[in-house]
This record gives C-alpha cells, structure tokens and sequence, in this order.
C-alpha cells in the first residue's frame, strides 16, 4: 500500500467551470489496485541515452545529481508495470532523436531500435523531430514499432495526416483518448529547410472538432491532450473554453519539472521534465466508471536505485558502437560547470557566442537560445572533459557560421522583438521562450514593460549602442532563411556564410585555451526578475527546482 497526495472530486473529474467540489487528503491506495489506471509520461528526451549531470535549484543555490540513462529508465518502466499490469500507459511527449551525438550522426536511426525496445505504448513527435528532413523523421519514428499520432502535420501535397490523430485504448473498461498537438511555429522556431513538405496546422483548427469525436462518437471517457507547445501556451490552453471536455493535458516541449498539475478553468497540465532523468506518473482511481482520486508524481531516474535493463542496455550497446570511437574523443576541459538551464543568461552559451566572436572578429556573437541541454560538472580533479559527444548536447545542429553588418536601430529592434518572443504577456506572442545569447553585448532589460518599451540600455564593447552605427554580427546560418537574415534578424547587409561550422569553431577554440571556465558574468540583465529565472509562467505559484 502506498500512502500518495490525492484530490477527491465530487462528481466527474472537471467540469467545464471547474466548480467541482475538491477536497485534497493523504488515502491509502494500493498501485496493482482493480480500479488504478496509471500514466507514465516521459518527454525531451533529445538523445540522451546515458547517466548524465542533472542541475536542481534547492535553497537559493545550484546543485547537481547524477540522473538519466535510458536502460535505467526502462527499469524505472518495468517496475511500474509490474505494479499495475493491466492498467498502465507509457507515452513519450516528443523531442526524442534529437540532441546528442549519436542521435545526430546517425540521423536518427540509431533510436528506432532502442525505443522499440523501451516498449512504448504511444509517442508524437516534437518540434524537433524535423531536423533530418521529412522522410528520414517518417522512417525513423516507423522503425519504433510503436503508434506515434500528431493532429496537426499534413503532408503538405497529399493534404493528409502524416500521423493519426488520436490514440485510443481501453483499460480495465474504462476508455482512454488521447489527441497530440506539435508546436505549429516550427518552420519558423527550426531552420526552414527542416520541416520541407510539411503542413502545421494550429491548435484550435481542429481542436473542437476532434474533442467532439472522442467524446461523443467514440465515447471516451477520460480524454488526454498530448501537446508539445511550451508550458506557457499549454497552460493557457486549459482556461480554454474549447477544453470543457478535456480533462488533462500531457504537456511536453519546455523540459519543466511540474511536480504538482497546474489547475486550469478547465484542465490540468503536467510536464515531466526532460533528457530521461524524469518521468511523470499519474495515477487515477476509478468508481463506478468516474474518477473518484488523482495522485501525480515527478519521479527521479537514479541509477542508484533503477539499474540498467539488460535488454535495453544491449540494444544501445549495438547501435552506439559504430560511433563510439569518434564521439570519446576530447577536445579540451572546463574547470566551471557548464549548463543552459537559466532563461536569461547561462555559462554554456558565453563559452559558445565567446569563440565565435574569437574566431570571426565581429562586433557581436549570437546564438539562438535553445531550452537546456545537460549540464557537465568538473569531477574532483576540478575538470570536466568536453568531449565530441557534449559538443553535440550543447549544440546539435552544426550549421556553417554566418556574418553580416546590422546598424544600431536594427539590433535595438531586434532585441525588442526577441524579449517580446520570452515575455510577451499573452502566451499566444510567446515563441520558443528562452532569451537569444550573445558576446560582445550587454543588454539590460524590464521584461514587464509595453511591447517595443523594455530595452533600458545595450552596450557593444564598453560603448553605448550607437543607433546610426554600422555594426558587424555573425551567429551560424539558418538554412533556408534568405540571405538578408541572421539568427531572426532581417534585412543585413553584406552576409557571408563562412566556411567553417560552429562545431570547427568551437573544437578550435578549445585546442587553443585548452581548459576554459565560463560563468554567468551579467552580460544580459532582467531589472525585474532577479539574477535567478528558471522558468516564467506569471499566474502560477510554479518554480522549476
């Protein structure tokens, strides 16, 4: 018997106003129990197949744990089963191909293997899934063996579902649906050529019309969304109206460690944090065909207590080996730990946009801010190898480096525009939704002023940026953007793509310092927020930890 946090629901589990009355108390609920139905959620696994370093926020400081490792989370799936045989469901919320070396040298393929392995229920594909093109991201996500859906990505001339739409299964007679979304700005968040030959429809354009199909025509009883949007737009998504129907959505996308469901009007929202060190466990009791108690869980993936299964660990063995060679190789050391999970400025991305200043000799370096990727964590020796399979975690699109010349207005506007992309007040303007990195700049910003209003002050070098001045910019090619734009940014003058990758620049870089020790040093400042934003989600008492 297990002793878990449940909420007691007077009637069905939400209402459309969510006046339900709800009473929270400890019971005792056993997990094999002839009325337990049990979700398992994994998401953003992004090719993270071994034990990695893990940063936590605890008592005002960073802290690392050692987590993950994709044979141990089978393990973790193998005892949940083993608890609720016939009333467990195991999904994975997208993100998955992506992200590390082996994903990236082998296109994916090395995955199809290892997740028909991991014995999966259902997965959909996320923003990223794209990256290898169309076809290969078909045939990899074909070889899981496994049902992936996606409500919204057409093939863009057949005009038809890629993927089906929903995902429907009936345990201990009660029928679960489940419908997914991907992040409809895709072409748009990804390098344009990415995602050729594919349609993303919004959320909404279909959104009602299936609700009403697996409620009322196939008379589901619990109804799931699978989205991949960002914690942000799904949370708004459950003060919906268009959700009266839904009672839970399984969020995925920006890697939050949600360890108690965010209360909509109208639905839940989870996300299980991300790179296989979480997993998200929902357990719903049932009496009389209703949900009588919720409990939720954001369990850990420790090694210490989940030890690799067998099968698993085997399979990756197999596909890791042609790589094994190439990706051990070193390429030089950090004495600093190294992470990306902060939303304005992170040490991990003034390592990158430094060398790439280094290497180009423009005025300003950027990057795109991507969400996280592990952290790496000197050992006692005080290093930590940065080998060519953390290359690939940090950055796991090598794209050539591209340089231009912008004047001061242009990066001011810019700026303004990117900040809006983070903070922008209505979650629908909110796209991606961590801060672009940069070298050679300053920025300090109010991120709870009017749109156009929140720059305070930019500085390139140790001047004030100079509106009427000519600057030059270089930041890695977005394949598919005209000429003209770099990094979002429109209309420069006398763009160059270089010969050289960003991958070249970085191993270059670090052969020439030989151990390196970046830091957050201030160079982008929220006057608003505080040093220490982890996550932004205004009207929520949430805090990633």
């Amino acid at each position: 018997m297990k002793k878990i946090l449940s909420i007691l629901v007077a009637g069905s589990f939400l209402t459309a106003c969510g006046s339900n009355t709800e009473t929270k108390e400890v019971v005792d609920l056993p997990d094999n129990s002839g009325d337990t139905i049990t979700i398992i959620q994994t998401a953003d696994i992004h090719g993270q197949i071994e034990v990695h370093d893990e940063l936590f926020w605890e008592n005002e400081e960073i802290t690392f744990k050692r987590l993950g490792g994709l044979a141990n989370m089978k393990t973790l799936f193998n005892t949940e089963r083993a608890k609720n045989p016939e009333g467990t469901i195991i999904l994975d919320g997208g993100d998955l191909i992506q992200g590390g070396a082996v994903a990236a040298l082998s296109e994916g393929s090395a995955f199809s293997g290892i997740v028909k392995a991991m014995e999966y229920d259902f997965l959909i594909p996320g923003n990223w899934e794209v990256v290898y093109g169309k076809e290969k991201m078909i045939n990899v996500l074909k070889g899981y063996e496994t049902p992936v859906i996606a409500a919204n990505m057409y093939d863009d001339k057949t005009e038809e579902y890629i993927f089906p739409p929903y995902f429907i299964k009936e345990l201990k007679g009660v029928k679960l649906g489940f419908i997914s979304y991907n992040d409809p700005d895709i072409p748009v968040r990804q390098n344009p050529s990415f995602s050729k030959g594919i349609r993303f429809d919004k959320v909404h354009d279909n959104l009602a019309a299936l609700v009403n199909k697996l409620k009322d025509e196939k008379e589901v009883d619990i109804l799931f969304l699978v989205t991949h949007i960002g914690i942000s737009k799904q949370f708004d998504l459950s003060n919906d109206p268009t959700l009266s129907k839904v009672d839970y959505i399984l969020g995925n996308d920006t890697h939050e460690r949600i360890r108690e469901p965010l209360q909509g009007e109208f639905s839940r929202v989870t996300e299980p944090g991300a790179f296989a060190s979480f997993v998200g466990k929902m357990q719903l009791v049932f009496k009389d065909g209703k949900i009588t108690y919720e409990g939720y869980e954001l369990m850990e993936v420790d090694p210490e207590i989940y030890a690799p299964d067998e099968k698993v660990a085997a399979v990756i063995e197999e596909e890791v080996a042609p790589y094994k060679e190439k990706i051990s190789r070193v390429l030089g050391y950090t004495s600093t730990p190294l992470y990306r999970y902060f939303v304005v400025e992170n040490p991990m991305d003034n390592f990158i946009t430094d060398a790439s200043r280094w290497k180009t000799g423009a005025d300003i370096s950027i990057s795109n801010g991507f969400r996280f990727s592990p952290p790496l964590v000197p050992g006692e020796d005080g290093k930590a190898a940065i080998t060519y399979e953390y290359l690939w975690n940090m950055l796991p699109v090598n794209e050539y480096v591209k340089t231009g010349k912008a004047t001061g207005q242009q990066i001011h506007d810019w700026m303004e525009k990117e900040i809006h992309n983070v903070f922008a007040e209505d979650p629908k303007e909110r796209f991606g939704g961590w801060l672009v990195r940069f070298s050679g700049m300053t920025l300090k910003f109010d991120s709870s002023k009017p749109k156009g209003e929140r720059v305070i002050e930019i500085t390139v070098g140790d001047e004030v940026l100079d509106l009427d001045r000519v600057y030059t910019v270089s930041a890695c090619r977005r394949e598919g953007e005209p000429d003209h734009m770099l990094c979002r940014m429109p209309n420069l003058t006398e763009t160059e793509v270089k010969e050289y990758t960003v991958h070249e620049v970085l191993e270059e870089y670090l052969k020439e310092k030989g151990t390196i020790s970046p830091v957050r040093d201030g160079r982008a400042q929220a006057v608003d927020l505080g040093d220490n934003v982890l996550s932004q989600l205004p009207g929520t008492d949430y805090h990633f930890h």
